[in-house]
């Protein structure tokens, strides 16, 4: 096991965790990382919308979405489901999120996560400059199409960068996408922005993992970790892999929502929950399926052509549904893609996937340190983690370089 002054161990093999890691690596350390699963990338990170979209990150919680969720419950393929429970987790998480819905909250999350965003579009630049690959990575730039006029204006409104972002008319829509001329007597108009990206996320982790796994300052333990108080030290606490205390001079917590479990023996309730999405996978169809990214805003459905495949993802589920629940929503995402792409099926046949992401009520992840010295969170990344990864992950070495 690697020990010392420079050792880190970083629990959880998803997009975050394995960002870390690498970011980690990279600079010096040595570590370990710690996944539960059989493979890295299984969870929230295996099947998600291989989108890069760095600009397109606002939170869930904004003022306007509360009204329009209710406007979508119990309607066929809403793009938000509220599911209530008995359960006070899900009861403090909805309080807190309907706090973050005001102006000036959503404004401040908004220009938080965009600075994150364009952090890591410039880390994994730079990742990739040094031979990072084998993911499917591209940037075909990403169109968003408009089908309510009042939304295609306020958006139009809202751009964040005049140079790489234009405000298109339906012709101008299609002509960027061809694959979707079907749709242009309604579509309001659209906005394209040239230095998007799409990526396979999985594909993502087994490249970092495969980057690292010869390395002499590198270990991968498949097994389930956990955490507790230090015997020796009230301020510290230690790493037990499959119940065994392991040496490790810092500890980076990245689980995703088991994120919550591990942490509850510290004393740490994490304000995580599950936000269920939805993708399709299924052969690319020359002709039929976009080459750019695309957002269906009014629907929620994006479409990223990954190699070979086309990814379609859409839906966001609040609340543990049940397993009929949960098939009549790809149902319902199937009905969707097939009204809005029809040549690229046939859907029926397409590979389902399910999910469910580690959200904050304020969609911001908490990324920094605890009252444990030795240990960090990086966590709360929701629909985002895949965008935000490398530069959560830059953070993370960056406060644990301030410490040194």
């Amino acid at each position: 096991m690697i020990s010392g002054s420079r050792s880190v161990a970083v629990i959880g093999g998803g997009t975050v965790g394995l960002s870390t890691a690498y970011a980690l690596w990279r600079e010096g350390y040595d570590v370990t990382l710690i996944e539960e699963q059989a493979e890295v990338g299984r969870v929230a990170s295996f099947s998600n919308g291989g989108q890069l979209s760095y600009r397109y990150v606002s939170p869930l919680a904004g003022p306007g979405v509360p009204l329009e969720a209710l406007s979508w419950l119990g309607k066929a393929g809403s793009p938000i489901s509220l599911n209530l429970k008995m359960d006070l987790n899900q009861w403090r998480w909805l309080f807190s999120f309907l706090s973050a819905c005001t102006r000036s909250q959503s404004d401040r999350h908004a220009s938080e996560l965009l600075k994150l965003a364009l952090a890591s579009q410039k880390q994994l630049a730079q990742w990739r400059e040094e031979g990072l690959d084998g993911f499917l990575w591209r940037r075909p730039g990403k169109l968003i199409i408009y089908r309510n006029i009042e939304k295609f204006r306020k958006a139009s409104c809202a751009l964040t960068d005049s140079r790489t972002q234009h405000v298109l008319g339906a012709e101008g829509c299609i002509a960027v996408e061809p694959a979707f001329s079907g749709l242009k007597s309604s579509l309001a108009g659209g906005i394209f922005t040239e230095d998007e990206e799409v990526a396979d996320c999985h594909l993502y982790c087994q490249a970092l993992l495969g980057k690292m796994q010869n390395s002499k300052t590198f270990r991968y333990m498949q097994a389930t970790a956990a955490l507790r108080p230090s015997a020796n030290n009230t301020d510290q606490c230690e790493v037990l892999v499959n119940g065994r205390r392991i040496d490790t001079r810092h500890i980076v917590l990245a689980a995703g929502l088991a994120s919550r479990a591990v942490t509850k023996p510290l004393g740490i309730d994490l304000p995580l929950y599950a936000l269920r999405g939805y993708s399709l996978t299924l052969p690319a169809i020359e002709h039929a399926t976009p080459s750019v990214s695309v957002t269906d805003y009014d629907n929620r459905v994006v479409y990223a052509r990954l190699g070979d495949k086309l990814r379609i993802a859409a839906m966001v589920d609040i609340g543990l549904s049940s397993t009929r629940q949960q098939e009549t929503r790809l149902s319902q995402l199937r009905t969707l893609a097939a009204q809005t792409l029809p040549a690229a099926g046939p859907y029926d046949t397409a590979t389902p996937w399910i999910g469910a992401r580690p959200a904050t009520p304020s969609s911001v992840p908490i990324i920094g340190r605890t009252r444990w010295k030795n240990l960090l969170l990086n966590v709360g990344h929701g629909a985002l983690g895949f965008t935000l990864s490398p530069g959560s992950a830059r953070r993370v070495v960056e406060l644990i370089q301030t410490e040194q």
